[in-house]
């Protein structure tokens, strides 16, 4: 298949959702990251367990006005209203510009306004909930799904009859991402918890990608206490690997997840306890659930899709027609100085 003349653009964003970055780093662009010392808050950079892949490069904040760029991606609200400021040359804050907004409001679910008002800017909502609840104003607004890969080999099991958990600052972030949740069904089902900071709830911890797919894959289902957020990647990544999701009817999760499908969703926790408990004593029950979660997320989140749909948008944004090119493999060298990839 014929794509034209492909064109790759030097696109500057930040370290802001680790994940995310690693999945948007899969299309066929170089992506440049502003690095700080001691790596604060969106200065991460190539940091943490993910294999980073060559087309994402770290660049001293203090070097970024020095950059040749073709485009600008914003990833907060931080990054939007200060970061900008601090590192950016005039020009490239003038020139095309993407805002990825990864949340719902949260001061108030159906009337807030978008702090970009901008109809030069492209916003892009991870969800069509996302763009449903948000006043987006005058700003242009797409949606583009999540797209997502699991290891290689690594597919759902469901051997141990127990319920996997993924939620990043649980205990800190609080009712927002189900903590009370979790621990009422963790009362009565067997449920084993992953992510950053969850060791104070006894669990495994932020495990390395693959040991986290291995986690997931191993357990009967994949429970998601998250009240009001996002559309979580661990949900669809447990999607993608086969395993049956249950979780609260809120947010994308009641279009994502089919009850009696691909899973559970249910804004009763009594009910989704119940559903747990069958399940657990289900096992043919659970792999046909997941079995249609996989098939969905496969529609769905299929990271070609992704990319395309993302290489479109940098397409009508910056006004360069181009065609799709593979992906850089990953890779794991990482130099510390200057420019890295």
């Amino acid at each position: 298949m014929s794509f034209g003349t492909a064109r790759r653009l030097r696109i500057l964003t930040w370290h802001v959702h680790g994940s995310y970055l690693y999945y948007l780093s899969h299309i066929p662009h170089d992506l440049y990251v502003p690095v700080r010392p001691g790596r604060p808050e969106g200065y991460g950079g190539r940091a943490g367990t993910l294999r980073w892949p060559e087309n994402l490069r770290e660049v001293p904040a203090e070097c970024v006005r020095e950059l040749a760029l073709d485009c600008v991606i914003y990833q907060s609200q931080r990054n939007w209203r200060i970061d900008r400021e601090e590192i950016l040359s005039q020009a490239q804050q003038r020139m095309p510009r993407v805002y990825i907004e990864h949340d719902p409001p949260r001061e108030h679910a159906t009337d807030t306004r978008h702090p970009v008002d901008d109809p030069d800017t492209l916003l892009v909502h991870v969800t069509p909930f996302n763009a449903l609840m948000w006043d987006s104003g005058r700003t242009p607004v797409r949606v583009i799904d999540h797209g997502v890969t699991v290891p290689d080999g690594v597919r759902y099991r469901g051997d141990l009859a127990r319920g996997a958990v993924v939620v990043n600052g649980l205990r800190s972030r609080g009712r927002r991402l189900g903590a009370d949740v979790f621990d009422a069904a963790r009362r009565e089902v067997p449920l084993d918890l992953a992510g950053i900071g969850s060791e104070e709830d006894g669990g495994a911890g932020d495990l390395p990608r693959e040991a986290l797919a291995r986690f997931v894959a191993a357990r009967r289902l994949f429970f998601n206490p998250i009240r009001y957020t996002s559309m979580g990647l661990a949900v669809c990544e447990a999607m993608m690997l086969g395993a049956p999701v249950v979780g609260l009817a809120t947010t994308e999760m009641a279009m994502a997840v089919e009850s009696g499908v691909s899973g559970f969703v249910d804004t009763d926790v009594r009910r989704l306890i119940d559903h747990m408990r069958r399940l657990l004593g289900d096992r043919a029950e659970a792999r046909r659930l997941g079995e249609g979660a996989r098939r969905y997320a496969l529609e769905r989140f299929h990271i070609d899709r992704f990319v395309r749909a993302w290489d479109e948008a940098l397409a009508e944004v910056t006004g360069i027609r181009r065609g799709l090119v593979r992906p850089t493999p990953a890779v794991t060298d990482i130099d510390a100085a200057g420019v890295t990839a």
